[in-house]
């Protein structure tokens, strides 16, 4: 224990932002993503991507229908923004898509800081996304897939699929939270 006390003190930190890709395969190595996740992610795409439209849709609907997250998506006079929510649901659809690839790429894990920042630093009213709404959103995601997979895959590749995923969701969830804390170095 005192060895990796020490090894600890000696880790260079750094500055996620500084070092994206870094980060993200430090998240994915303390989640214990292995390789066989990545496959299990790639194998699953098809019948994720199959339900693209019918899960973009289902979350919105859901964020629609309670006031601290449908404040998002009003207008002025406070009806639902139509059109706000199909560009959300299609930049979803793009997370989505980017994401069953388990491409993560250089370019991939800039775009995901990105999006944390276009949800945790909002200049507009009413403002950032708060980050519980965040994490409630992810959970939702990882709840929708694992019935996907129930319903479409056998029980072992339904299972791997789910456990993979939520790797994934929660390293790429580590990404969005960075948006709402001070800029800090991590080991």
């Amino acid at each position: 224990m005192a060895d990796e006390a020490t090894d600890a003190k000696r880790l260079q930190g750094y500055l996620p932002g500084t070092d994206m890709p870094r980060f993200i395969r430090d998240m994915m190595e303390f989640v214990g993503m292995t390789e066989a996740d990545v496959e299990a992610i790639r194998r699953s795409a098809p019948n994720v991507l199959a339900h693209e439209r019918e899960l973009t849709t289902a979350l919105y609907d859901h964020f629609v229908k309670f006031p601290r997250s449908a404040q998002f998506f009003l207008k002025p006079d406070g009806e639902v923004d139509q059109a706000r929510l199909e560009r959300r649901k299609h930049s979803l659809g793009r997370w989505l898509r980017e994401t069953a690839e388990a491409a993560i790429t250089q370019e991939f894990s800039y775009y995901l800081l990105s999006a944390a920042l276009a949800h945790g630093h909002r200049p507009t009213a009413p403002g950032a996304i708060p980050q519980h709404l965040m994490v409630g959103a992810m959970s939702l995601t990882q709840t929708a897939l694992a019935g996907i997979f129930a319903q479409e895959l056998g029980a072992d590749e339904a299972a791997a699929a789910s456990v993979a995923w939520n790797k994934l969701l929660l390293v790429q969830l580590s990404v969005f939270m960075l948006a709402y804390v001070p800029p800090r170095p991590v080991l």
